[in-house]
This record gives structure tokens, sequence and C-alpha cells, in this order.
């Protein structure tokens, strides 16, 4: 087995110019799958409040759903980092509940580390998380726990004033103690600017081809989640058809008593059955 990804790991990582891989999962036997492959990391996102529960947002998502799906993830993984979303209002009472709610990811979900959606305005909370020893990944550019204050999905750090805001919220996070930053739906160039200003790693979804590393969810990069695709997703698989394909097989096979067939079927002694007339 290959040598277990670390925080550590992230950040020599950047130092040798090596692009960190990252995928959600939500499930022991998907999670088993990603690690396996050699993902460096695997994030348990909120985002299963949409892909996996099907709400319209990421708001719903409760702290005790994300421990129950964090529980499943472990079990799978052997080598990735694993990384759990602090969901909505699980971190915006107070810095009190905030450690509590991030210390419960880690005790009672598994996770090594915990991600924040937030800049400036959530640093002071992430550095007390830290200084609790529990490893913190920041967000910021698009946050969709903010959805309703931007008024939908829309990309973040188009115009002089936002892109400020930005790259201050990605130095503000640094000096926090984040071990690394994803930047989610940000122009190109914004995100190769934060990226060679901050010295820890950034991940992107829909932030180009500079930062340090990339992350999709699961269910958008294999064509399994078909509401919506994102631009910036690049499906490597369209399972959702390959699926449904299987399905239309498999009830088509029953209707017409073809499965299941006798190699699916366990028999028995003819002479026990006489017995049973």
């Amino acid at each position: 087995m290959a040598q277990k990804f670390t925080v550590k790991s992230f950040q020599e990582a950047k130092d040798n110019n090596r692009k960190i891989s990252m995928l959600t999962a939500y499930d022991y036997s998907m999670a088993k799958m990603v690690d396996t492959a050699g993902t460096d990391a695997i994030l348990i996102g909120d985002s299963l409040g949409m892909v996996f529960q099907g709400h319209e947002s990421t708001l719903p998502v409760t702290i005790d759903e994300m421990i129950y799906h964090t529980k499943a993830v472990v079990r799978g993984v052997k080598r990735a980092l694993i990384i759990t979303d602090m969901p909505f209002l699980s971190y915006h009472v107070s810095k009190e509940e905030a450690i509590r709610n991030a210390g419960r990811l880690v005790k009672e979900g598994g996770a090594e580390a915990v991600k924040i959606e937030g800049g400036t305005n959530f640093a002071e909370t992430i550095k007390a998380i830290v200084d609790a020893q529990i490893p913190v990944m920041g967000h910021i550019g698009l946050t969709p726990q903010s959805v309703n204050a931007f008024g939908g999905f829309k990309v973040q750090g188009k115009d002089e004033e936002s892109a400020k805001r930005i790259l201050e919220d990605a130095k503000a996070l640094e000096k926090a103690g984040v071990f690394a930053i994803t930047l989610e739906c940000v122009p190109d160039k914004l995100a190769k600017l934060i990226t060679e200003s901050v010295n820890i790693p950034t991940i992107g979804i829909g932030a180009g081809n500079s930062c340090d590393g990339q992350v999709l969810v699961i269910n958008d990069m294999l064509g399994m989640f078909s509401d919506f695709v994102p631009k910036f997703v690049k499906q490597y698989a369209k399972l959702n058809i390959e699926i449904t394909t299987a399905i239309q097989n498999y009830i088509s096979e029953v209707k017409e008593s073809k499965f299941p067939s006798t190699e699916h079927t366990f028999g028995m002694d003819s002479e026990i059955l006489e017995k049973l007339y």
C-alpha cells in the first residue's frame, strides 16, 4: 500500500510541485474505489445534500448526517486523507460550538480534517479550531452555504472589489492556520494569483489549472448526477446511462423469466426432494 496521505503531504506536494487529487465520497463502497484508485484526499462533502439526499442546496444537511457518512467512508479508506465538511450552522453560532462540532466529526466520525466555508469573517473561528489540534481546510470563492446571499450558484471574483476580497480571504485563512484552501468558481487568473500569493496549497473546483490540486464531486465526475452539470465538471464516464440500462435489462429478464438462470440458482439432492412430497 502507498504511504498514507496526510495534511503534511499536502504541503510537501505544493513544495515539490506535485498536483493533489481529491474527490468526494459518501459511502463505504465508493470510498473504497476512490481510495484504491490512488486519490490523495477524500472529501465527505455537504454536497451529499444535493447528490445523495436530493435537496436543492447543501443547507439542510446536519452535523449528525455528516458524522454518519464520515463513518461509512472511513471504513473503506486506507491511504487517502479524510476531510469532512462542516455543514451550515455547525460553526456559525460560537467558537465553542464550532470546536465541539469539529471535534465530533473527528472523534465520532473519524475525520482527519474538516473543511469550513468562509474567509476573513470566520478566520478567528478557524484559528480556534486549529488551536484545538483539528486540521482545517478553508473554502472561499463560491461558498455553497451562502447560496441565498449570492443569489444563486454564480462565479465569484470577476470584478476588482470581489477579487480583492477573495485574495484577502485567502491570506486571512493562511494566517488562521488552515493547511489548504479550496477555491470554487473563481476566474483562473485570480486562482493563479492566490496560489502564488499563499504558501499553503490551493485546491480548485472551477478555478482553472494553476491550483495545486483539483477536487470534483464524484457523482458529477462519473456522470451519475444528471439534474445539472456545472461548466467546470468533466464527466469521465456516463454511469447514469450505463446504470439505467443495466436496471432495464434486469427488469426485462425478470419479466421474461430469464433471471435467475441455473448458474445463479442453488441445487438440491433429488432424493431429499422426493421425500418432501
